[in-house]
């Protein structure tokens, strides 16, 4: 039975109680954070079980989190966001605490906005939007087929259109572009993203990563990248932080990208696990393998396709397949937003549903440019709720 949990978090105090907010602090772990706030260490942390104590690990820099006080200011509820899907929620019951995974709940709004180029589209969207995010985002699909030193000028127009998640009435993880267009000498450039969770150009030509060997050729993905899922076997909520490859026992595992191996040894549930490092802070990790290829080691540099061992089905695994994770400065990110395969063509009934799709968005950013939609800020919920038992909040 799920335990069934309302917690009220209003910006006044509720019945005695007071919320108390603040930010992830730089270089605290999950440990220092239960020392410093007087938890009991060993009940909240090295009683649980390996996955809990791994999930531990995710808490980033600058996230939003949340302290329930009483009247007396002993802590009664935590929340700590581990992404945008799952949190850490530590509460107080018969004097006891206790640890759990549970989803968070969120709403999502599609916002847009247009802009004018004055200096660059970084610069321009973080000044119009204060968000590095949505910058980083747009830039970075663009990268590999626009060049902005040579071809922007003064004048340009932009426009994005995207989707915001927010916790708590406030923005909260990372946006979702749905569709961008940048005007470079008088030409408009546009992506799309498609139904597939992958991004396409006018033509219906997938937009490429930096990424761009697949790990297992010809395999099929037996589970999906999911940061909130609900455990069959051990009955909790848990994050799948990667893709896994079903393929046969020995099926060769090759290298993503190009990059250091950092580390290639067991560890834990992973059972025998590679981990490289990339350029630009990615990081990628392959999991339950069989064996390391002769000569794979830590410290050595592999080329992006280089073998690097074998699917196996050490640590916690139900059968031969690759767990395979992409990483960006530690945060676990969906390897098929950023890995590709090769450069995909549409056709057919894909091509024909992605030219409707791409026919609505155009209309939109038509709309958008006729209207010169600026960006607002959505107003701050005065209140809100959080309700855990799988129904909305009201």
């Amino acid at each position: 039975m799920i335990r069934f949990f309302i917690l009220f978090l209003l910006t006044t105090a509720l019945f005695g109680s007071q919320v108390e907010r603040f930010r992830w602090i730089k270089g605290e772990t999950y440990l220092i954070f239960l020392e410093k706030q007087n938890l009991p260490v060993k009940r909240l942390y090295y009683d649980l079980d390996i996955d809990d104590q791994r999930l531990t690990e995710e808490m980033r820099t600058g996230v939003n989190c949340q302290i329930l006080r009483d009247s007396e200011g002993r802590i009664e509820q935590v929340l700590l966001p581990l992404n945008d899907e799952l949190q850490i929620h530590i509460y107080k019951n018969k004097n006891l605490y206790y640890f759990e995974a549970i989803p968070i709940i969120s709403n999502s709004k599609i916002e847009a906005f247009t802009l004018t180029i004055k200096n660059s589209p970084y610069y321009d969207i973080i000044k119009a939007t204060g968000s590095k995010k949505l910058a980083q985002i747009f830039v970075s699909n663009f990268r590999n087929s626009l060049n902005f030193k040579r071809d922007l000028r003064v004048g340009d127009k932009l426009v994005l259109i995207y989707e915001q998640k927010y916790r708590l009435g406030h923005p909260f993880s990372m946006p979702i572009l749905k569709v961008a267009m940048i005007e470079m000498r008088k030409k408009q450039h546009f992506i799309y993203l498609n139904s597939d969770d992958r991004y396409y150009d006018k033509k219906g030509h997938e937009v490429e990563g930096f990424l761009l060997a697949r790990p297992v050729r010809g395999a099929r993905i037996s589970s999906y990248f999911t940061k909130r899922r609900w455990h069959p076997i051990l009955h909790k909520w848990k994050a799948h932080l990667g893709i896994d490859y079903a393929a046969r026992r020995g099926t060769p595992i090759v290298a993503a990208g190009s990059g250091r191996i950092i580390y290639a040894s067991r560890l834990g549930t992973y059972g025998k696990l590679i981990k490289i490092r990339h350029a630009d802070g990615y990081e990628t990790r392959y999991a339950h393998m069989k064996s390391f290829r002769r000569g794979i080691r830590r410290g050595k540099y592999v080329k992006k396709g280089h073998t690097i061992g074998y699917v196996g089905s050490t640590g916690r695994s139900t059968g031969p397949h690759l767990h395979f994770e992409l990483r960006k400065r530690g945060r676990a990110i969906n390897p098929l937003r950023v890995v590709q395969v090769t450069t995909k063509k549409l056709k057919g009934k894909e091509k024909k549903a992605f030219l409707k799709l791409k026919q609505n968005y155009n209309e939109s950013i038509a709309l958008h440019l006729a209207n010169a939609t600026p960006f607002t800020r959505p107003q701050k919920v005065e209140s809100f709720c959080y309700f855990y038992n799988g129904k909305d909040c009201e």
